[in-house]
């Protein structure tokens, strides 16, 4: 079989080795309600109440959304409607941390021998897709009676240079992750469960495998190292040799796709009773002195991770949350983790000055590379001149955004901001 074409990027795993480090509780969080797809929680909290990990603060509101818990104890000091980064209307919960760390009386196991409870407990973990998308997952796992599920692929690829969270997932919660796995075998009935891991992680390999070489059904698939091998069309095309049609969704060819971190949180929920409420971030970037892994409550401002790395160095230019290929800058420094943010990297001025765009050559390199094969150029000129036929006709909706195009353009064409932009206009048309 064919694989879907990728790009061998460089690495950059430098904390790879770096068992994850609890950070000190902060003096304050600031949890957002939508830290997730789908409709943001509805606080039960008020300004002045008193909180404990692992409380609930936010409540689901309708089918796609997701709880949001204390990751700290301390008092509610405010419920503000505005977020810090877009300015946007977007209700959040500010804790003052009491430096305890009390754990709610009522974190305990749910009870799970049913599939409707398993649902149920993972719904009530808070957890969503951990590998960025955000996607609430107990909806994922609600299956219509009309799906054949072959296939759970786990995934633990981590393609995008930098990021390590899920490589220190895989190793330092690897017992959590294959219980995850085990339990979605039991309720939720795959043909197969695969645990996908890029070659480039011989230790999370080696740990996967020794803890499921026993369970039938669950296997650890080895793919190459090449980005974006963790994008879920891509990662479904390479280990299954489906194609996901447009439009479509990945249980039309009977698949489902869930982070590795994902899978850990809510086999250590049902488990122990404790929510979302932390998580693994890797700290890293040319402008950071000491990187590392770090496990951060939910709501940490990203500053406090930079201090317990040894602070930035003077000719810091750039912050993203995320990786370098499609994470998002952010303004400042007191932005905070939300329950996708895998990591937080620091550039300098060498590193982050953006290229000076020029004329395209047609030159085809975007079009030769692009994992979805789409015709990034081509989309460009649509896009120009607001021709949406055009940008309908090029599929442009197929687009990962995953910036290979932008990667490889000789020309320093900003490619992926204009898929980005490409396909919120057509939204925008069809609104009206």
């Amino acid at each position: 079989m064919k694989k879907i074409r990728g790009l061998p990027v460089p690495h950059s795993k430098n904390t790879a080795g770096c068992a994850p480090v609890e950070i000190p509780p902060p003096l304050e969080v600031t949890l957002p309600m939508k830290m997730h797809s789908g409709s943001p929680a509805k606080p039960v909290v008020a300004a002045g109440d008193h909180v404990k990990v692992g409380q609930l603060i936010g409540e689901a509101d309708g089918r796609v959304s997701s709880p949001v818990h204390a990751s700290v104890s301390g008092k509610v000091k405010s419920i503000n409607d505005t977020d810090s980064v877009t300015g946007q209307k977007a209700i959040s919960v500010t804790i003052a941390s009491d430096g305890e760390q009390s754990v709610y009386e009522g974190a305990a196991p749910p009870p799970v021998t049913s599939l409707a409870q398993f649902l149920e407990a993972v719904h009530n973990s808070g957890v969503v897709g951990l590998g960025g998308a955000g996607y609430p997952t107990a909806p994922k796992l609600t299956l219509k009676e009309s799906v054949e599920l072959d296939y759970i692929l786990i995934n633990g690829a981590e393609c995008e240079p930098y990021i390590t969270s899920d490589t220190r997932a895989m190793i330092d919660e690897a017992e959590y992750v294959a219980e995850g796995a085990r339990l979605m075998k039991e309720y939720l009935k795959p043909k197969t469960i695969r645990i996908c891991i890029e070659s480039n992680k011989p230790e999370a390999i080696q740990k996967m495998r020794g803890l499921i070489e026993n369970d039938a059904g669950i296997e650890v698939h080895v793919l190459p190292s090449l980005y974006p091998q963790g994008e879920r069309k891509v990662l479904v095309y390479n280990v299954t040799g489906r194609i996901v049609p447009e439009g479509g969704r990945l249980t039309d060819v009977g698949c489902i796709v869930i982070n590795c971190t994902t899978a850990a949180v809510f086999a250590k929920y049902i488990k122990t009773g404790m929510p979302l409420v932390s998580r693994i971030v890797t700290v890293d970037g040319s402008a950071v002195k000491s990187p590392r892994n770090v496990i951060a409550p939910i709501g940490t401002p990203i500053r406090e991770l930079f201090d317990f790395c040894g602070g930035l160095k003077d000719d810091v230019r750039k912050i993203l949350l995320g990786g370098p290929m499609m994470g998002a800058a952010v303004p400042g420094l007191d932005v905070p983790v939300v329950k996708v943010t895998n990591a937080v990297l620091a550039f300098s001025e060498k590193d982050a000055a953006p290229p000076v765009p020029s004329a395209c050559i047609k030159c085809g390199r975007c079009i030769a590379k692009c994992p979805m094969r789409l015709m990034p150029s081509s989309i460009e000129n649509a896009f120009e001149l607001k021709n949406l036929e055009s940008l309908k006709k090029h599929k442009v909706n197929m687009c990962a955004e995953c910036g290979c195009c932008a990667y490889l353009c000789p020309s320093k064409r900003p490619l992926a901001q204009v898929m980005t932009l490409s396909k919120n206009m057509l939204w925008e048309a069809r609104q009206k």
